[in-house]
C-alpha cells in the first residue's frame, strides 16, 4: 500500500514526519496527474498547491479550523486528502465529484467557491462568527495573484485590516519566477519574524514606545525599512496586516513551520508564497495556460490539438471579432482575464492596441468599456454569463442608464456541463431584458450567431448576444459582415395547432418536436425587442403556444411572451420551458439537458401532458 492510501482523513498526516510528508506530495502530484488525465479537469492550478494542501491539513485542525479556497479551481489535492479519494474517478462527471469546493460534498470544504476573489470577504466572516462565538479556531484564505486583481478582494482586506480577528491571508503567487529573495536568508527570516519571540517583541515595544511618540515613529520606520529591502508588504501592512514572505511554496522544510508559528499569533496575518502552476509535470509547467483546463489525455504525450468539423461559438465570436475590427477601427476588445476561453486569441496579436484584458475586474470591465464608449469608442466586452452577473450594477447604472452602445459578447450561456451551477449561464435573459435601452440576442446557429453580433454591434445602444459554450447545428456561416432586421423572428417551419416560440439553442431540438407533431416553429431570435407582431399572429391562427429557452423560466424569455399576449388580451393556453428553479448540477451537458427535460424527448414528454389527448 502507497503512503497515499494510507491517508484517510487530514488526522493521518499528523502521524507523519517531515520526510513523510514530502514523499506523499510526490505520490500526490502523480495521482493528481493520472486521475485528471482520465476525467478531465483543471491541472496545471492543482499541481501548484500540492505541497500548500499537504501543509494546511498538517498544521491545522480541519474541519475546526476553516480554509477557505478561492475559485476552487486548485482544491484536488485538498480533497483527496479530506477522503474523497477513492472517488476522484468521477470529478466532473454526473453525479460525481464537483470540480470545486462544495459545502454539501465535505465537511472539509468551508465555501462554495466558483467566482473568484471570495475567499477573503468569506474567510474573515468566519473568523469574526468565531469570535462572536468564542471559539477557539482559526480560519485560513488562500487567494492567487490574479484574483487579487479583483476589487473585492482589496475592499475585504481593508475591512479585515481594521478587525482584530484571527484571519490568515496566503497570496498564492504563482505568476512569477522564484527570485533571490525566495532562498535561504529570506525564509529564514520569514520564519523569525512569523515567531512568538520576534511578535511579542514587536507588540510591546509597541505598547512601550508609544508613550514617546518621536521614538514610536523612528522604530516604525526602521522597520519598515528592514522588512521592505527583503519584501514586497508594505501594501498589506497599509492594511493593518503582518505581512510574512515570500517564500517557497513547494518547500516544507520552510512553509510548515513557518505555518505552524502564525498559527500562534493573534490578529489579521499576510503569508506570501512562490508556486509554480503546474509543477512536477513538465509539459504543464512550460504551459500553465493550455494545462489550465483540459480534456481526457495520454499522460506521456500531453494534450493533443483537436480536429473539429465544425467551429464552435467562441470561435465564430473570434472570427467576427477580428472581421468587424478589420472593418471599423473604432471597436475595442475588453476581457475580465479570460482571453483564451472568450476567443480572443487571434485578436490581440491583430489589433493589440485596440485589445484590453482588465484582469478579474468585471465590474471594472463595463465601466470602462462605458468610459470608452462616451468618447466615441465602440466596446465590445467578452464575457461568460455567470461572470457578468458580477458587474451587474455597473451595466445598469454606468451602461444602460446613459444608453451607451456598449455591446456584450456573452459566452457560456446556458448549461455548461462539467463546470456545473458555479458558471452556469442561466439567468442572463432573465436580468437583462428588465434593464431600458437593452437589445438581447439569442442565436440558434452559427450563421445566425454571426448575423447578430454584426446587428447588436451596430445598435445605438446596449446590446448583448447571447451563445452556448461548445459548438452548434453545423449551419453554413457567411464570411459577411450582413445584420438582421432587429426584433423580428422567423417560422422555420409552418404547421397547425401547436407553434413553438424558441429562443437560441434550442433551436435545435425544437425543430425535431415540430416535425414530430406537425407544430410552428418560430426562431425567435431576440428577446428584447421581441417580436409582438409574430407572438400575436401566432396566437390567432394556433390552438396552444410553447415557449422554449435554455435560462430560468421566472422572468425569462417565455414570461416575456406571456407579457405581450396579456397587453394584446389574448388568451391562449401556453407552455412556457426551461431551466427548473434550482441550480442544475454538473455533468454531461446531454445528460442535463434531458434531465431538465430540454432535449427532443424531453420537449415531447412536456407536450405530451400540456396537450388534451
Amino acid at each position: 500500500m502507497s503512503l497515499l492510501e494510507s491517508i484517510a482523513s487530514p488526522a493521518d498526516l499528523k502521524q507523519l514526519d517531515r520526510a513523510a510528508l514530502k514523499e506523499l506530495s510526490a505520490e500526490l502530484r502523480t495521482y493528481i496527474i493520472d486521475s485528471v488525465s482520465r476525467t478531465g479537469g483543471h491541472l496545471a492550478s492543482n499541481l501548484g498547491v500540492v505541497e500548500l494542501s499537504v501543509a494546511l491539513h498538517s498544521v491545522f485542525d480541519t474541519p475546526s479550523d476553516r480554509i477557505v479556497w478561492d475559485v476552487g479551481h486548485q482544491t484536488y489535492a485538498h480533497k483527496i486528502l479530506t477522503g474523497r479519494r477513492e472517488r476522484m474517478h468521477t470529478l466532473r462527471q454526473t453525479d460525481g465529484l464537483s470540480g470545486f469546493t462544495k459545502r454539501e460534498e465535505s465537511e472539509y470544504d468551508a465555501f462554495v467557491a466558483g467566482h473568484s476573489s471570495t475567499s477573503i470577504s468569506a474567510a474573515l466572516g468566519m473568523a469574526v462568527a468565531a469570535k462572536l462565538k468564542g471559539e477557539d479556531r482559526r480560519v485560513v484564505a488562500v487567494i492567487g495573484d490574479g484574483a487579487m486583481t479583483a476589487g473585492m478582494a482589496f475592499e475585504a482586506l481593508n475591512n479585515a485590516g481594521a478587525m482584530d480577528a484571527n484571519l490568515l491571508v496566503i497570496l498564492n503567487d504563482n505568476d512569477m519566477s522564484i527570485s533571490a529573495n525566495v532562498g535561504a536568508l529570506n525564509s529564514y527570516l520569514t520564519k523569525l519574524l512569523s515567531g512568538r519571540f520576534y511578535n511579542n517583541l514587536r507588540t510591546h515595544g509597541e505598547r512601550l514606545l508609544s508613550n514617546l511618540p518621536p521614538i514610536h515613529e523612528l522604530a516604525k520606520r526602521a522597520e519598515e525599512h528592514i522588512k521592505g529591502m527583503v519584501t514586497p508588504g508594505t501594501l498589506f501592512e497599509e492594511f493593518g496586516f503582518n505581512y510574512l514572505g515570500p517564500i517557497d511554496g513547494h518547500d516544507l522544510d520552510v512553509l510548515i513551520p513557518t505555518l505552524l508559528n502564525i498559527r500562534q499569533l493573534k490578529g489579521p496575518q499576510f503569508l506570501h508564497i512562490v508556486t509554480q502552476k503546474g509543477k512536477g509535470y513538465g509539459l504543464a509547467e512550460a504551459n500553465p495556460c493550455l494545462y489550465h483546463g483540459v480534456s481526457k489525455f495520454e499522460v506521456d504525450q500531453g494534450i493533443k490539438a483537436k480536429v473539429s468539423l465544425r467551429p464552435t461559438y467562441t470561435e465564430i465570436f473570434g472570427r467576427w471579432l477580428n472581421d468587424m475590427a478589420e472593418a471599423d477601427t473604432r471597436l475595442v476588445g475588453i476581457t475580465p482575464a479570460m482571453c483564451e476561453g472568450s476567443g480572443l486569441n487571434e485578436f490581440t496579436e491583430r489589433f493589440p492596441t485596440r485589445y484590453f484584458d482588465v484582469g478579474i475586474a468585471e465590474q471594472h470591465a463595463l465601466t470602462f468599456a462605458a468610459g470608452l464608449a462616451c468618447e466615441g469608442c465602440k466596446p465590445v466586452v467578452a464575457i461568460y454569463s455567470t461572470f457578468l452577473q458580477r458587474a451587474y450594477d455597473q451595466l445598469i447604472h454606468d451602461v444602460a442608464l446613459q444608453n451607451l452602445p456598449v455591446m456584450l459578447a456573452i459566452d457560456r450561456a446556458g448549461l455548461v456541463g462539467a463546470d456545473g451551477p458555479t458558471h452556469a449561464g442561466a439567468f442572463d435573459i432573465s436580468f437583462l431584458r428588465c434593464i431600458p435601452n437593452m437589445l438581447i440576442a439569442t442565436p440558434s446557429n452559427e450563421n445566425e450567431c454571426r448575423q447578430l453580433l454584426s446587428t447588436a454591434y451596430q445598435f445605438d445602444g446596449p446590446s448583448a448576444v447571447r451563445y452556448p459554450r461548445g459548438t452548434g447545428p453545423g449551419a453554413e456561416i457567411s464570411l459577411t459582415l450582413d445584420t438582421l432586421p432587429i426584433g423580428k423572428g422567423i417560422v422555420r417551419r409552418q404547421g397547425h395547432k401547436v407553434a413553438i416560440l424558441a429562443f437560441g439553442s434550442v433551436v435545435t431540438a425544437a425543430i425535431q418536436v415540430a416535425e414530430a407533431r406537425d407544430a410552428t416553429l418560430a426562431d425567435m431570435r431576440f428577446v428584447k425587442p421581441i417580436d409582438r407582431d409574430l407572438i400575436e399572429s401566432l396566437a390567432k391562427s394556433h390552438d396552444y403556444l410553447v415557449t422554449l429557452e435554455e435560462n430560468v423560466v421566472m422572468g425569462g424569455a417565455g414570461t416575456a411572451v406571456a407579457e405581450v399576449l396579456v397587453e394584446l388580451k389574448l388568451q391562449k393556453p401556453t407552455l412556457h420551458l426551461g431551466l427548473p428553479d434550482r441550480f442544475v448540477e454538473h455533468g454531461d451537458p446531454a445528460v442535463l439537458l434531458a434531465r431538465c427535460g430540454l432535449d427532443a424527448n424531453g420537449i415531447q414528454a412536456s407536450l405530451n401532458k400540456f396537450l388534451p389527448e
